[in-house]
Formats: structure tokens, C-alpha cells, sequence
């Protein structure tokens, strides 16, 4: 089995890096990849210990790119080492993350919620960096002070796309988050194409110009799409000269109960048959 889409601690999963790997390797997984949002921050942690699990770790990235509607996300796989580029990114990214919570909490303190922007950070600091947060771990901070009974109400009227709070986060533009994965020697991934938001009536053509601008995989498999969904992305690829990849997108059962390391869309073990050649230097290091 092989997940090459998971999150630590070190953004928005539930479980440290090294809980991650023991947890894959529980579950029957042999090949793991760590995909943190815009840091690399847990993968020597995790490297060490795919090591004495026994398991094929894939160094990797999930960085935010500029997009007009929906999000795009880059997975970048096998990170053999981290680029200057992707340093530079890396840190432009993580400002910008600092700098789009600190006005989350001014509109939400401006409505008269019980709010504090130096408690939250305080109370986050022992297991995150102040630049690794964001919604999700605002959204736990908004149970913790009783504002919402739980994290999916705090989206549903605090932090999604279309609520008076909702504050957009400044992404990388995309040449410069492929140059940054290629100059790490990694593989540019679209994640989770439907993310988009782009009908299937375009998507084609958006596909293709994604493709010129260098990304090199799609991940056409995910447990937020529908089986027929993942099949339709699956063909496309093919047709337009991506390799596929599959991915769990896990964080931790209390943050998503529903994905499952190993598994995803229609509950599928991910095994060879998403994988083509290209991918075996990920999986090589």
C-alpha cells in the first residue's frame, strides 16, 4: 500500500510526524509520503522514523498556489533537498499565513467574539509554530472557547469562502512552486483537481495549461471526490500526459475521521495500480 498525501503536526494534521509513520505502517502501508502545508518542517522527524518502521518514506510538500477561484495545491514528492527557491518560498508563504490569521482575528474580534490572537498563538505554541497554523486550528480554537460546538461549525459560519470573516491566503504563483519542487529535485502533483473549481466543461483546457507550466502529476484520486469523478481525472491525465497519484489527504480521525490512511476515494486500498514509472524516484529517495 502507498499514501502519498498525508499531514503531521507540523501544519494542520492531528498526529506528530513520527505518530504518522507508526500509524501508516499499523495500517498496512509501505510507502508514505509527508505533505505538510508550506513546510518541511516535520520531515527529518518522520525520516527517522520510516527508518526503523521499515518503511519506503517520500519526502514531500503541499504548497498553496495563486488561484482565482476555489484553491490549487501543489503536492511536490520525493524532496531530495530543499532548494534556496523553496526556502525563499517557503518563508513568503509563512508570513503570509501569520499575516491572513492575524485579520481572521480582527474581523472576528471586531464582531464582538471572544477572541485573542496572542492567546491563540500562546496556546498552539507547544506542538505548532506560529507560522504553521491556520483555519483549521483557529476553528479548534473557536471550541475550545465555546464560540462553535465544533471544528465543521466554525467552517460552516466563520472561515469558509463566503462568510463576512473569510480572509483569502496569498499563494505562491506557480512557476515559481515548480521551480522551487524541481530545483529540490522533486516532482510537481496537482492535488486534488476538482479543488479547482473549474467545471468539467473546462477543465481540460485548464488542465493543459497546467500542464505546460510544468507540473508533471495529477492526483486523480482522493477521498473529497466521487469514484466516477476520480475515473473521469484518471482518463484525462492519461490523455494529457500526467502520471496519476493517489493520496489519503489524512490528518488524524479528529480532524477528518472519514480518510484513512492507505485508502482512498470509494474506500480503495492505493496500491500500484495508480503508479506509473516516473514515480520511482520519488519512492527511491
Amino acid at each position: 500500500m502507498v499514501d502519498l498525501h498525508t499531514h503531521s503536526t507540523a501544519s494542520d494534521g492531528e498526529k506528530s510526524p513520527s505518530e504518522l509513520v507508526f500509524a501508516a505502517k499499523e495500517n498496512g502501508v509501505d510507502v508514505l509520503a509527508l505533505t505538510d502545508h508550506d513546510t518541511v518542517d516535520g520531515l527529518e522527524e518522520a525520516a527517522r522514523a520510516a527508518k526503523e518502521a521499515g518503511l519506503v518514506f517520500v519526502p514531500g510538500i503541499e504548497l498553496n498556489i495563486e488561484w482565482p477561484s476555489g484553491e490549487f495545491h501543489l503536492l511536490g514528492l520525493g524532496l531530495k533537498d530543499i532548494s534556496p527557491s523553496m526556502r525563499e518560498l517557503l518563508f513568503r508563504l509563512r508570513n503570509n499565513r501569520v499575516e491572513r490569521n492575524k485579520k481572521i482575528f480582527f474581523a472576528l474580534k471586531n464582531d464582538g467574539l471572544d477572541v485573542d490572537y496572542g492567546e491563540f498563538a500562546a496556546l498552539q505554541g507547544s506542538s505548532h509554530a506560529e507560522d504553521s497554523l491556520g483555519r483549521p486550528h483557529i476553528a479548534a480554537y473557536m471550541v475550545q472557547k465555546g464560540i462553535v460546538k465544533n471544528r465543521q461549525k466554525a467552517f460552516d459560519k466563520y472561515l469558509s469562502k463566503g462568510t463576512p470573516f473569510f480572509v483569502d491566503f496569498e499563494g505562491a504563483p506557480l512557476p515559481a512552486a515548480v521551480k522551487a519542487v524541481l530545483d529540490s529535485d522533486g516532482l510537481p502533483v496537482l492535488a486534488h483537481p476538482l479543488s479547482l473549481y473549474v467545471g468539467w466543461g473546462k477543465i481540460k483546457g485548464v488542465l493543459e495549461g497546467i500542464r505546460a507550466a510544468g507540473v508533471l502529476g495529477l492526483e486523480a484520486w482522493h477521498p473529497g471526490a466521487k469514484e466516477n469523478d476520480c475515473r473521469r481525472l484518471e482518463s484525462l491525465a492519461r490523455e494529457l500526459g500526467f502520471f496519476v497519484t493517489a493520496g489519503s489527504d489524512y490528518h488524524g480521525p479528529n480532524v477528518r475521521a472519514d480518510r484513512k490512511l492507505g485508502r482512498t476515494a470509494g474506500g480503495y486500498k492505493i496500491d500500484g495500480r495508480f503508479y506509473y514509472e516516473e514515480l520511482l524516484p520519488a519512492f527511491n529517495g
